[in-house]
């Protein structure tokens, strides 16, 4: 069992090591390809490294020469100290890899100005980013800035950080309409909209849902959900079918999108005939188990 362990976490290692040089790739395509020609500004940590190399470009031409690659691991720097002492050396060595990955392709990946057009760049350069980011949480990485911030708040006080999450994407986007006018303002909010929608399609770990089961065999479906999932579930007793009259069980639970797959294949083990009714993007209260990065 031991030699499985070794082999498996050998595996993930692995696996993750992979996504973060194809995030890298992903991202250094939407940069070179779609938004430095398009002169659109990405969110977050990445998107105010570009903000950086513009202005430093702009006035800071004759003795500065800043590149978003550069300022993208200097920024970095700090939130890899505090994603090390506050959630993991593990989470942050890939953290690491995945920027420093992100860094270097972006650097040596010769730009090619595909069009100049700015509502293709952002469509374009925000879909690509967004898969890539996806990926790369998908698989249990980060590709750092605002999302170490983010993990850290939620770890310490179960508070997202969805408001300074906003806050900041809004002086990006303001920022893009004093350096290059005021309709890339909107051609970088549209790109930060799409990037967050093309990345939660991928990434879906964090949409909870509500499950509901009326079975007759609760036993059997209680315990092959709770051996494939961390799930708890709560049971009500005494319903009644309406046809038959016969005598039901009616179970609730709360998954991740991720764990669907799994649910599916325990109803289908333990009582493929129960009725099952889905509902999604349920709001938590409470305490929600979700794994350590």
């Amino acid at each position: 069992m031991d030699e499985l362990q070794r082999i498996w976490k050998r595996h993930q290692y692995v696996a993750r090591a992979s996504t973060a040089f194809i995030y890298g790739i992903l991202v250094s395509i939407a940069m070179n390809f779609f938004w430095t020609p398009g002169k659109i500004y990405s969110s977050g940590i990445t998107g105010l490294a570009q903000l950086l190399t513009s202005l430093g470009n702009r006035y800071l031409a004759h003795t500065f020469h800043p590149s978003v690659a550069l300022l993208l691991f200097l920024l970095n720097l700090p939130l890899f100290v505090l994603a090390w002492k506050q959630i993991g050396h593990r989470f942050t060595f890939f953290t690491i890899l995945a920027v420093v990955c992100s860094s270097i392709m972006i650097k040596s990946l010769s730009a090619v100005t595909l069009t100049k057009d700015p509502i293709i760049c952002a469509i374009f350069g925000a879909a690509i980013n967004g898969f890539g980011t996806g990926l790369a949480l998908k698989n249990g990485i980060s590709t750092g800035g605002l999302d170490i911030l983010g993990l850290t708040l939620r770890k310490r006080t179960g508070k997202s950080i969805g408001t300074i999450n906003l806050c900041f994407n809004f002086f990006i986007i303001l920022a893009a309409g004093a350096v290059y006018g005021w309709p890339y303002a909107f051609y970088s909010a549209l790109g930060i909209f799409i990037n967050a929608r093309v990345m939660d399609m991928v990434y879906t770990r964090q949409q909870k849902m509500q499950v509901m089961i009326v079975t007759n065999k609760p036993r059997s479906v209680i315990d092959c959900i709770q051996s494939q999932l961390p799930r708890g579930i709560t049971i009500v007793h005494g319903a009644e079918g309406a046809y038959r009259h016969d005598q039901k069980t009616i179970l609730f639970t709360v998954i991740s999108r991720y764990e669907q797959s799994e649910l599916k294949a325990a109803m289908e083990e333990s009582d493929p005939y129960a009725f099952v009714s889905i509902a999604e993007n349920v709001e938590i209260m409470g305490r929600f188990y979700e794994p350590e990065p």
